[in-house]
């Protein structure tokens, strides 16, 4: 009975959201990239390259014909840009070079941002491009820059479609969420100007850095973006309604008659590493590990690189950001070594942060989060036959618990017309030492496109594991919708009870069926200059264990507005259903019993001005909890100097009360980093929690080069703690220093 009524949800989500699709919209506009012509340009060949130094002053731009005429998406999406707005290309049969006029009549109220790589461009004036290089209107390479002069970079798959379940998306958004890889650091070089009339960017980006077709000639997908962050105004090229963004292709405009070289590319990046630790838990006395290493990239052809790795090190990496979980189901934390993160997007299949049939962080780090030793590996990415192809095989060493390890992942896709495609996975862990301890995952992917507004995803996955011969099958099916006043989607998943990708990632183990809808409208008021628009939104979750029981639901019903300046709030209630089907120990001492609980909350979502000097961002949960109540807060405050200084605080307090007992998870943050140029930088994550009882410290040092290399300073330390004041003893201790140098082209 319990399984047809999930049956029923399934067709009735299913069925309203194809209702949904089929219904007339009259009057719905074509931009320039779907029933119209596309804008293009032509990239204009030089002989003599200009000097990077962001001026501008060259001779040799005024050869190249200028692209202009940019659209605003926001606020007055169709309007032209405010102001005046030039963009040449030019190329040497090495490198691409790209100028960018950005006028201001008002330049003394540039925003410039902060000066890190990667630096949320949406806090600062900035100018972007985005790359199609095969022309397939889906994938692309981002470069952008703002005015302080930083490197900004990412790879897009997609059209940046990550379609996860947990809602925002984190930096990390490659590896495993499959849209924007942010964290992809490309050798190219931008610099920037500011002077009365407004600013500046020059960029060179060596076509050594990019992969593309063999042809001579080629013509790729392009699109620019400019944003002038006081007016919260972003403009386009090629127009782009206000439910899209920069990644989407399908929409952009066209370089034509662009000259690339034909010559294989490789570079070889070394490091060395010298080291003193001391683990105080383990009782290991003082250590003093130095390594050496090397990472090795060979262009196979034009668009085919293969990338090797030895004795993998990602000492430099900044360490995870500790978490409060009250729920009894795993935290997802994104993927943030440098190696892995490459060309993630490849790789990418499922439902991200909730069942990834492959996912990075399960090589190379145990169940507690410890590095296991990476002996080495390659990975083979690009393109074939105009399929896009990754071959992934990284061999792990024997470490505490963890058994010598082969992975292996072969993937291929395919990009069909209409944003359609269709991908296969297959996964693989075994044992070096034991053939017989293995994993294997076998999956299949694709997307529908209808029209411009509407997808249809879906996936179906088996795995294999000796000591699990039941139902180990999964499949998702999503059903979505964006344009300019509605964003809508359906979905449902299957997870079978012993369905195990080892090498991915399941949110919830031992089987279950997932049901999610979700409606935002969007509501523009233009009499109203301080709002860009409502947002109320609806969205529901529900889960059905193998039996057909209802065990958890989720309802979130928020008028939520989002203002001029970027701001927001959003008064929501939450209502939830959780059926425990065995004891859960939420805290020490305390532990809710097998029972079905009902509870309503009041939520608050906050944030000021996200680009001024002092910025917060609140957010809150209030009211019953289980058989109890919750008194959540968390406050996340951001201060900055200038383009230098940047530091954050956060302060997270669950105050929880039960019949079982009252309890408090405390979790604070801080952030400081100083950049005294955007390659020069000292950055540091001090973070307490009294759930994991302990103080954690991460300072790093930076001084790079190019796409992250260069010499690296860092510091790591832990302490048992039983309160913020109140610390036990040591855990760890570590002192790194690591430098890396690229060489080739």
């Amino acid at each position: 009975m319990k399984s047809n009524t999930c049956v029923r949800w399934s067709l009735t989500l299913v069925s309203l959201a194809v209702l949904l699709a089929l219904r007339p919209r009259p009057g719905t506009a074509q931009n320039a990239g779907v029933g119209g012509k596309r804008p293009t340009v032509a990239g204009t060949k030089i002989t003599m390259a200009p000097v990077i130094d962001g001026k501008l002053d060259e001779a040799v731009w005024s050869q190249a014909k200028p692209l202009t005429g940019f659209i605003q998406r926001e606020p007055h999406t169709g309007d032209a840009i405010s102001e005046r707005t030039e963009v040449r290309f030019l190329t040497d049969g090495d490198a691409l070079y790209i100028g960018a006029w950005l006028y201001d009549r008002d330049a003394t109220a540039i925003v410039p941002g902060e000066k890190t790589r990667d630096a949320d461009l949406a806090n600062s004036d900035y100018f972007a491009i985005i790359l199609d290089t095969y022309l397939d209107r889906q994938n692309g390479f981002v470069f952008a820059t703002t005015p302080s002069g930083v490197e900004y970079d990412g790879q897009v798959v997609k059209e940046g479609e990550g379609g996860g379940v947990q809602g925002s998306q984190t930096r990390a958004q490659a590896g495993a969420l499959g849209g924007f890889n942010l964290n992809w650091d490309g050798t190219w070089r931008v610099a920037t100007s500011i002077d009365s009339l407004g600013w500046y960017a020059e960029f060179r980006i060596p076509f050594s850095t990019l992969r593309y077709g063999g042809a001579k000639v080629q013509s790729w997908g392009l699109n620019a973006a400019r944003s002038i962050r006081r007016r919260n105004e972003e403009a386009f090229w090629a127009p782009i309604p206000s439910q899209y963004n920069l990644y989407r292709l399908s929409q952009a405009g066209t370089l034509e008659g662009l000259e690339v070289p034909t010559r294989r590319t490789a570079t070889l990046t070394p490091y060395v590493l010298g080291s003193i630790k001391r683990d105080f838990v383990l009782g290991h006395g003082v250590e003093y590990p130095r390594e050496v290493g090397a990472d090795a990239k060979i262009g196979v052809s034009p668009s085919l690189t293969l990338d090797l790795t030895y004795n993998t090190d990602f000492a430099q990496v900044e360490v995870d950001e500790v978490r409060t979980n009250l729920t009894r189901f795993p935290l997802f934390f994104p993927e943030k070594r440098p190696f892995f993160l490459e060309n993630a997007g490849v790789f990418s299949a499922g439902t991200p942060q909730a069942v990834d049939l492959f996912f990075t962080r399960r090589i190379g780090i145990d169940t507690l989060g410890q590095p296991v030793p990476i002996l080495g590996g390659g990975r083979l990415t690009g393109r074939v036959a105009g399929a896009s192809v990754g071959l992934l095989e990284i061999v792990t060493d024997r470490s505490g618990g963890q058994r010598p390890t082969s992975y292996s992942v072969g993937r291929v896709s395919k990009e069909l017309k209409g944003r359609s495609r269709f991908g296969a996975i297959v996964v693989q862990r075994i044992a070096t030492d034991d053939g017989a301890d293995h994993n294997r995952t076998y999956g299949v992917d694709g997307r529908v496109g209808f029209g411009d507004d509407w997808t249809l995803d879906w996936w179906g996955a088996k795995t294999e594991t000796p000591r699990l011969t039941g139902d180990d099958l999964g499949y998702s099916v999503r059903l979505a919708q964006s344009n300019r006043t509605w964003n809508s989607s359906a979905r449902v998943v299957s997870v079978g009870r012993d369905f195990n990708p080892e090498v991915g990632f399941l949110n919830r183990f031992g089987g279950y069926r997932f049901y999610e809808g979700q409606v935002v409208r969007y509501i523009r008021d233009p009499s109203k200059k301080w709002l860009r628009y409502y947002l109320p939104h609806l969205t529901y979750r529900g889960y059905f264990d193998p039996r057909g029981t209802y065990s958890s639901a989720f309802y979130h019903i928020d008028p939520e507005m989002e203002f001029t300046n970027g701001g927001r709030f959003g008064p929501e209630l939450n209502i939830y259903h959780e059926r425990l089907t065995q004891p859960f120990v939420i805290a020490k001492g305390d532990t809710l019993p097998v029972g079905s609980y009902n509870y309503v909350q009041m939520g608050l979502d906050l944030a000021t001005n996200p680009s001024a000097p002092l910025s917060l961002v609140v957010r809150g949960d209030y009211g019953p909890f289980y058989n109890g109540s919750l008194f959540g807060t968390t406050l996340t405050m951001t201060a900055r100097k200038g383009a230098s200084v940047t530091t954050s605080l956060v302060v997270d307090y669950q105050d929880v009360h039960l019949k079982q007992g009252d309890f408090t998870r405390v979790l604070l943050g801080w952030r400081l980093g100083y950049f005294f140029t955007p390659r020069i930088f000292v950055q540091s994550l001090t973070q307490y929690s009294n759930q994991a009882r302990t103080w954690s410290a991460n300072v790093r040092f930076g001084w790079l080069n190019t796409a992250g290399t260069g010499l690296y300073v860092v510091l790591n330390g832990g302490q048992e703690a039983e309160g913020v004041f109140r610390w036990i003893r040591p855990q760890t201790r570590s002192f790194v220093v690591k430098y890396t140098r690229q060489f080739g082209s």
